[in-house]
Parts: C-alpha cells; structure tokens; sequence
C-alpha cells in the first residue's frame, strides 16, 4: 500500500519544469506523451468559407473568407452577471465581444447576421448591449471594430454563429453558458 503511494505520487509529478535561458521556467513533459499532443498552433486562427465553416472556440479568431472580402473576426463570451449565487437560474444574460479587422475589401456588419444557437437546438437572436450604437454597415479596409452583443439564453453549451450574407455560415464559435 505505501509502495502504490510513493509511486503515484512520484507518477503525477512527472512533469516538471527546468530552469531555461533569461531565467524563464519550461515545461519538461514526460517521453511517453506523443510529441504530436503538443501542438504550438493550438490556438491559431481558422480559416471559415461557406463551402467550409470554421468552427472555433470563443475568443479565437476566424480568417473569414468570401468571394467578395477576407477578414479576421473573433467572438468572446459569453460574460453572464451572478455567478456564485446561492441559487442559480435556468436562464442569463449573456454578452458577446465582437472584433472584425485587417478586411481585404468592405464588410457588411448587420446584427442580423449573428446569432446563437443553444445545446437543444434553439435559436437565440442577438441585440446589442444596452447603450451600446449600432455598429456601422460596412467594415472598410484599415478598419477595427469592435461591439458587444447580448441575448437571454439557457445554461449549458451552444453556438455563436456569423453569417455575413444573412444565409451561409462561415464561422462558428463553441461557448459554455455558466453561472455557477
């Protein structure tokens, strides 16, 4: 029984780091994980077209790709207020940071064009934050925006989604609803 201790204990601590140039710590992983698991593009950008809609998760960004523009768009969130509550609703507010940037030709920005779809297969339409102007109705080069987006969703998992031509998807956004 100690002995099984002993070697557990000394098994979880098998990744430990070292000290490295400029007196920076790196991790040692064991040689028995594939070095294939440890991907340094994990969180790269995805390229999404409507032939190919990216699927990322939140905060990450999508190179959106289209006949007319390519751009570079991320969705955060969603914030939900009252987490550690004593008693946790069914439903929150969520919002959603919105950022386009680095376009190749003009953007069309419609609100119209976003919305979330949860774990059950509701769809949730999207309003902006409270406040909170219209964003304007094209993205031009050189440009940088940023919005925020709110709606009334259901705890549990879902998908932000942007479709840009009101019709085709071309990225989506894997996100958590939690409030606890």
């Amino acid at each position: 029984m100690l002995l099984s201790t002993v070697l557990g204990a000394s098994w979880c601590g098998s990744a430990q780091a070292a000290p490295a140039k400029h007196g920076h710590w790196t991790p040692h992983y064991p040689s028995f994980l594939p070095k294939d698991t440890l991907d340094p593009d994990v969180d790269a950008t995805l390229v999404g077209t409507e032939a190919k809609p990216a699927l990322q998760i939140e905060g990450l960004a999508v190179e959106a790709e289209t006949k007319a523009f390519h751009v570079k768009i991320s969705v955060s969130g969603p914030i939900v207020p009252g987490e550690g509550l004593p008693n946790q609703p069914a439903a929150t507010t969520c919002t959603w940071t919105v950022t386009m940037k680095d376009a190749t030709g003009d953007v069309p920005v419609s609100l119209a064009d976003f919305h979330s779809v949860d774990h059950l297969g509701s769809v949730f339409v999207m309003g902006l934050v409270p406040g909170e102007h219209n964003p304007p109705p094209v993205l031009r080069p050189g440009r940088t925006l940023t919005f925020q987006l709110r709606s009334y969703e259901l705890v549990g998992e879902g998908m932000m989604q942007w479709a840009p031509d009101h019709e085709h998807v071309v990225a989506n956004w894997d996100y958590e609803v939690e409030n606890d």
